[in-house]
């Protein structure tokens, strides 16, 4: 009997530590790692089953190595989480999650990563190399750096676009990788913009993002990233190239849903303090979800009818 106990304390451990683990790497955001596909949609080949297949294998692999990278950031920023009012609760920060056990499934999500991206592509073994590498380099020094941090979020978030290519060999559209860095700014100077007000409301205890001295000044960037997401996007649609090569100009259809988009995130951020976490806006706030879903079928009917 002991000995029966004894392992069903065990598995019990087990089980805790792996749900703490998938709770570190913060499924929620795995919906970032949908840009993968972008190429395969406006390449018009999401109904390519080969390559349905290798950009889902991509987006799979993200998500190993964004998980990774979130709970190496978290093991960094265990000592300022834990006076932080909402990240004193995650897994690391909490305890619930041993520093050993953190690290070594780190390092065994981004080696599984590499591994299973040389099967699917050699190009997709540098790409998530490279964005491995960005996000130590971000963790350790370029968060701390107000402007190249939130252009190492962007960067994060065009590398999810190349991912996509290099396992179609699709190159992207230059006006896609635009708007997709534009939009990835906009939404982290939001969360900076947060994270600053909840920072000044709890007396400056967590001097992260003290480099941004004021939510007047990130008000700034945010209305010029605003504008220039907006215009990027709705020249995208309507450029000589983009209707050549699609053969039509109903890709403008899809612009009121950027807009509402866009403004329905300022909206949250200014009247309802959800500015701290996008990617769970994006799969919470119905809405929102509505809007992505209309986006969605819109652009997947002006593409393929």
């Amino acid at each position: 009997m002991p000995k029966v106990k004894s392992e069903e304390v065990k598995e019990q451990m087990a089980v805790n530590a792996l749900r703490q683990i998938i709770i570190s790497m913060r499924p929620a955001h795995w919906v970032k790692n949908f840009f993968v596909f972008t190429p395969l949609v406006f390449s018009q080949n999401l109904f390519h089953l080969k390559l349905l297949f290798l950009t889902s294998g991509a987006f799979l692999i993200f998500c190993a190595v964004s998980g990774a990278a979130y709970i190496i950031n978290d093991l960094i920023d265990r000592d300022d989480d834990r006076i932080h009012p909402a990240k004193a609760k995650r897994p690391i920060a909490s305890e619930k999650l041993s520093f050993k056990a953190a690290l070594f499934s780190a390092l065994m999500l981004q080696a599984l990563g590499l591994v299973f991206a040389w099967a699917l592509s050699p190009r997709l073994v540098l790409v998530a190399v490279f964005y491995i590498a960005l996000n130590l380099l971000y963790s350790f020094f370029l968060k701390k750096i107000v402007i190249l941090d939130v252009m190492a979020i962007a960067a994060g978030f065009i590398l999810r676009i190349l991912a996509g290519s290099a396992v179609t060999s699709v190159l992207p559209s230059h006006w896609l990788t635009i708007c997709t860095g534009a939009i990835a700014i906009f939404l982290a100077l939001g969360k900076r913009r947060h994270e600053l007000i909840l920072q000044n409301n709890l007396n400056g205890n967590n001097g992260k993002y003290l480099s941004y001295t004021s939510p007047y000044f990130l008000d700034q960037m945010i209305a010029v990233v605003t504008a220039s997401t907006l215009m990027s996007y709705v020249l995208y649609t309507i450029s000589a190239e983009t209707i050549e090569k699609f053969g039509t100009t109903n890709l403008s259809f899809t612009i009121p849903f950027v807009v509402y988009g866009i403004f329905r995130y300022l909206y949250l951020m200014h009247q309802k303090g959800k500015g701290d976490d996008p990617a769970r806006i994006m799969i919470s706030d119905w809405p929102m979800i509505l809007n992505l879903i209309l986006w969605s079928l819109t652009v997947i009917w002006v593409l393929y009818q």
